[in-house]
């Protein structure tokens, strides 16, 4: 096999990841726009991927990879299996170190039930999210009166 013939196959299978990872990311902006109504300055917002590095993905307009950081940032954002992005681009995934697990609230393990239940709608799950995601952001409320009396 001539050295010319290889680095023509090594060009076309990284052309082909540029393309399989372009579709993959515009699937997932798709599927943020349908299920969510997320503008693309949200989509960077929420995973911390700038728009135009977003954009270069949808173009597949890279010269070298992605970081995996920044690919595994942006499906995180999105609630995305980042397995799914790393296959795309022809990598396996890196074993992180699980951390300890928190303790988790009981209402909180009920909304995470529901969310991967088959039986709950997809808009129900979508109003749990929208819900959970507007607590998460929103300012902290003030301290307001005493402080040691439990609410509820």
């Amino acid at each position: 096999m001539s050295s010319r013939s290889y680095r023509r196959r090594v060009t076309d299978h990284a052309h082909a990841r540029k393309i399989e990872f372009a579709a993959f990311v515009r699937r997932a902006l798709d599927d943020a726009r349908a299920t969510r109504a997320w503008s693309g300055t949200e989509v960077s917002r929420r995973t911390g991927v700038s728009r135009q590095t977003i954009n270069r993905w949808v173009r597949g307009d890279w010269s070298s990879a992605p970081e995996a950081a920044r690919v595994v940032s942006f499906c995180e954002g999105l609630g995305l299996d980042p397995t799914a992005a790393f296959a795309a681009l022809g990598w396996d995934r890196p074993a992180r170190p699980r951390p300890d697990a928190l303790p988790m609230d009981p209402d909180v393990e009920a909304l995470l039930r529901r969310l991967v239940d088959p039986g709950v709608s997809d808009v129900e799950k979508f109003h749990i999210r929208e819900t959970v995601r507007y607590l998460a952001y929103r300012p902290p409320l003030p301290n307001i009166g005493n402080t040691d009396k439990q609410v509820g």
